[in-house]
C-alpha cells in the first residue's frame, strides 16, 4: 500500500473538517457533506496519491459507525483511487456474523467481541464512542446517575419528577435486539434484557428522531452521530465527550471494532484499507466524524 502523503493527508483532513462544520449547522452527518469531503480533497491529492490497487472491499454491520467508516472511506480513496469499499448498516449482530460467514470482507461492530464470538473472529479496536444519553430538549433533567438509570429503564421510576423533571410518564427508547448500542447501554448501565422499552428502532437516527419528537422520551445514541435537535444529559456530572471519553470518566461508553475472519487472508485491498483505518494517519478522520481515535 502506497502511504499517504502529508499533503494530501492534510488536504483530506481539512476538507473533512468543513464539510463537519457544515454538517453542524444541519445536524448530523450527510452523504452531501462526505461527497463535499471527496471533491474538495481530490484535486489537492491528485498529484500524490497514485494507489495501484482496485476491487472492492465488503464492510457492513454497526449503524452507529456510519459516520466513522464514511471518513475513513474519503480518506481512503485519496490512497488507493482504484479501490470500492461498500458499507451496508445492518446492525453490530449482522456484522460479526458477516465476518463469521465470510459474507464481508470487515465486519463493523460497536461492542466487543463475546468469547464465544472470537473462536471464528479477533476484534480490532479502531475507536472508542460515548454512547450519550439523550432526551427532548424541552427536558428540565440535565444529569442522572448510572443507577438513575437503571431504575428509569426497568421501570423502577417512571415519573419524570422522580429525577428533577416536569410530571409526566418516561417514555424509553431504545434499540432493537442485536444492536451493539443496545448491547453497550444495557450492559454498561446493568439492565441486559430487563428494559421496559416503550419504542425498540433500526437504527441511531431513529432513536434520535423519537426523542426529538416527544417531550417524555429518553434514549441513547452514539455520541458521533447526535447534533443539536435533541440534549444530552451528564451522567454522574460528566459530559459526554472526546476527553471523557479517551480519559474514561465517562462511564456510558464502548468500543468500534473492526472483525475479521480468523481462517480468511484478507485480500490485498482489504488488507490496506485495515491498514490504513488503524494507522496514525486517519486519527483526525476519526476524530473529525464524532469518534475518538485510540492510533495518534
Amino acid at each position: 500500500m502506497k502511504k499517504i502523503t502529508r499533503r494530501s493527508f492534510l488536504a483530506v483532513c481539512g476538507a473533512a473538517a468543513a464539510a463537519a462544520a457544515l454538517t453542524a449547522c444541519g445536524g448530523s452527518a450527510s452523504s452531501a457533506a462526505a461527497s463535499s469531503v471527496a471533491s474538495t480533497a481530490s484535486s489537492a491529492a491528485a498529484s500524490t496519491a497514485s494507489g495501484s490497487l482496485s476491487g472492492n472491499v465488503a464492510t457492513g454491520g454497526s449503524t452507529s459507525m456510519k459516520n466513522v467508516i464514511a471518513a475513513l472511506t474519503e480518506g481512503f480513496a485519496e490512497v488507493e483511487p482504484g479501490v470500492t469499499v461498500s458499507y451496508d448498516p445492518t446492525g453490530s449482530g449482522a456484522g460479526i456474523t458477516g465476518a463469521t460467514d465470510k459474507t464481508l470482507d470487515i465486519g463493523l461492530s460497536s461492542r466487543g467481541l463475546k468469547d464465544e464470538e472470537k473462536n471464528d473472529v479477533d476484534g480490532t479496536v479502531i475507536a472508542l464512542d460515548g454512547i450519550a444519553i439523550i432526551v427532548n430538549k424541552a427536558s428540565k433533567v440535565e444529569d442522572l446517575t448510572v443507577d438513575k438509570l437503571k431504575q428509569m429503564f426497568t421501570g423502577e421510576i417512571t415519573n419524570w419528577a422522580d429525577v428533577g423533571g416536569d410530571d409526566g410518564e418516561i417514555v424509553l427508547i431504545g434499540r432493537e435486539a442485536g444492536s451493539g448500542t443496545r448491547d453497550g447501554f444495557e450492559s454498561i448501565v446493568d439492565v441486559k434484557d430487563s428494559c421496559k422499552y416503550a419504542q425498540e428502532l433500526t437504527a441511531t437516527g431513529a432513536v434520535i428522531s423519537a426523542v426529538e419528537a416527544n417531550p417524555l422520551a429518553i434514549g441513547y445514541a452514539s455520541l458521533s452521530a447526535v447534533g443539536d435537535t435533541v440534549k444530552m444529559v451528564t451522567v454522574g456530572g460528566v459530559e459526554c465527550s472526546e476527553e471523557t471519553v479517551k480519559d474514561g470518566s465517562y462511564e456510558v461508553q464502548r468500543p468500534f471494532v473492526f472483525v475479521t475472519n480468523k481462517s480468511v487472508t484478507l485480500s490485498e485491498q482489504a488488507q490496506a484499507f485495515f491498514d490504513f483505518a488503524t494507522s496514525t494517519d486517519a486519527a483526525d478522520l476519526i476524530r473529525t466524524a464524532g469518534a475518538v481515535p485510540v492510533n495518534e
